[in-house]
C-alpha cells in the first residue's frame, strides 16, 4: 500500500537528486541565492544566529562582522542541500576525489587499544557527509542521532547517513546501553556534542565563556569503557571536503566520578569551540546553545493586601 509519507520520501529523493545534478557552478550558485534567501525570510533563526555569534564573541567582532557571518552560515545551510543530493548521485570512487583527510595515525593509534574509539563529531561543514569519511577509511561506524519529527525525512536521512555501511543508533531509551556495547567489541561510534540539552540530561560547562548545558553521555561512556575519544570535524574547502581526525583527547580522572564527567565535557566543548573559532562560518549557529540556563529566577509571591 502506497501511503503519504512513501510519497514524499520518494518525492524529497528526486529533488535532491536532480538540484545535485545540476552543473558546479550552477550549484554553487543556486545554493549560495537560496542560503541568502533564507536568510532574509526565516527572522526567528536569523535572531538566533546573530544572538549566538554576538553572545559568542562579544568585543571580539562588530555587529557588521557578526552579520556577515550569520549570513554565510545560511549560505553553508543551502550549500549541504545541494551536495546531499550531489552525493546521492556519486560512487564511491567518484566522492574519494573530493574529500582528503588527515590524521589517520591518531584513529590507527586509538583503535589499537581494543577498547572502541568515540568520534567527537559536531555540527560542521556538511556533517552528513562525514559518514563516507568511514567509508572512505575503511571505519566501520555507528552515527548517534536524534530521529526526525517527520516521518518521511527521518526515513531519507537514515538511509543516507547509513548508505556507505555505517548504521544509525538512535537517541532513544537504551541507546547508552547500545552503544557501550559497541565499544566492548571494539566498534567506533560518533556522537553529534554541539546541541543544548536539558539540565537534567547534562553539565553546565563552558562554551565561549558561557555556561552551556551539554550532554554527559560521551564523558559517561569513555569513563566506563576506557575509550579513546577521537575529534572528527569535516571542513568544505575550495577544493572538496577536508575531514581532520584527532588528536585523541586525554581522559581525566580524579577520582570524583562527578567532577570527572564535568571535566571531560568542558574539554570536549573546547575543542569545538575552538573550530567554530577557526571556521565560523561553517558551525551551526542557528541552533539556541545557550537555552537552558543554569539558574532561573525565584517566582515571586504575590502579596497580600490588607484591607482596613
Amino acid at each position: 500500500m502506497v501511503t503519504l509519507d512513501s510519497v514524499l520520501y520518494h518525492m524529497v529523493g528526486m529533488l535532491l537528486r536532480f538540484l545535485g545534478g545540476l552543473p558546479r557552478g550552477v550549484r554553487w550558485f543556486l545554493a549560495t541565492f537560496f542560503g541568502r534567501l533564507l536568510f532574509a525570510v526565516d527572522r526567528k533563526h536569523r535572531r538566533i544566529a546573530l544572538g549566538n555569534l554576538q553572545m559568542a564573541f562579544g568585543a571580539e567582532k562588530s555587529r557588521r562582522e557578526c552579520f556577515a557571518i550569520a549570513r554565510r552560515v545560511f549560505e553553508n545551510l543551502g550549500h549541504i542541500i545541494f551536495e546531499i543530493g550531489w552525493a546521492q548521485r556519486q560512487n564511491p570512487s567518484q566522492l574519494a576525489g573530493h574529500f582528503t583527510v588527515s590524521g589517520l595515525e591518531e584513529y590507527q593509534r586509538a583503535i589499537d587499544k581494543k577498547k572502541g574509539v568515540l568520534f567527537l563529531v559536531a555540527h560542521f561543514g556538511n556533517w552528513e557527509l562525514l559518514p563516507f569519511i568511514g567509508y572512505l577509511c575503511r571505519i566501520p561506524v555507528g552515527i548517534v542521532y536524534r530521529p526526525l519529527d517527520t516521518p518521511f525525512l527521518d526515513r531519507f536521512f537514515k538511509e543516507s547517513r547509513s548508505r556507505y555501511g555505517g548504521h544509525t543508533i538512535p537517541t532513544r531509551r537504551g541507546a547508552m546501553r547500545q552503544i557501550y556495547k559497541e565499544l566492548k567489541r571494539g566498534n567506533s561510534v560518533a556522537m553529534l556534542m554541539d546541541q543544548n540539552v536539558d539540565w537534567y540530561e547534562g553539565v553546565f560547562v563552558d562554551f565561549f565563556s558561557h555556561r552551556a548545558c551539554t550532554n554527559t553521555g560521551m564523558a559517561w561512556l569513555a569513563l566506563k569503557s576506557g575509550a579513546p575519544v577521537v575529534p572528527a570535524f569535516i571542513v568544505r574547502t575550495p577544493e572538496g571536503f577536508h575531514t581532520a581526525l584527532g588528536p585523541e583527547l586525554p581522559l581525566i580522572r580524579t577520582g570524583d566520578p562527578t567532577k570527572d564527567v564535568e571535566l571531560n565535557t568542558a574539554q570536549y566543548n573546547r575543542v569545538i569551540e575552538l573550530y567554530a573559532r577557526r571556521f565560523p562560518a561553517q558551525w551551526f549557529w542557528v541552533h539556541q546553545r545557550w537555552k537552558t540556563r543554569p539558574y532561573q529566577p525565584w517566582p515571586r509571591q504575590k502579596r497580600k493586601i490588607k484591607r482596613k
